[in-house]
């Protein structure tokens, strides 16, 4: 009785050890207590068709953009080409000032692709012909 009792202490006083450097701590402790990094499929999943939609949505806002752009540049030639070359309406400025905003604005959108690339690999690069 006097045997197991020490022995029960002996195992309650080798447990910090066995926590903080034994092959217990290094095979429990890390995949026990620590948060879970990876993503499971499912979560893959959806961010991928979050992803898609963010990317479907941006595109249409470009359209729109984009024809709104093509009307305000048609406008902005027309009332060019009403003008004389000693006269340029205020209305031809803030024209082109609005096509210059709105043709930032469509590249500013193309340029932020939301989500990974479809393709990782760079396009192939034609040899150079030796000079």
């Amino acid at each position: 009785m006097v045997k197991k009792i020490i022995f029960g202490f002996a195992i309650i006083a080798a447990m910090p050890a066995l926590w903080a450097g034994g092959s217990f701590a290094a095979s429990f402790l890390p995949t026990q207590l620590e948060p879970r990094r990876e993503q499971s499929q499912l979560e893959r999943e959806m961010e991928d068709r979050r992803q898609k939609e963010l990317n479907k949505q941006r595109q249409e806002e470009i359209r729109k953009d984009t024809q709104k752009l093509f009307q305000l540049a048609t406008e902005l030639k027309d009332a060019v080409d009403k003008s004389n070359e000693h006269v340029l309406s205020l209305d031809v400025v803030k024209k082109a000032e609005e096509v210059e905003k709105l043709a930032k604005k469509v590249k500013e959108k193309m340029k932020e692709g939301v989500g990974r690339p479809t393709n990782a690999e760079p396009p192939p690069v034609a040899p150079r012909p030796p000079y």
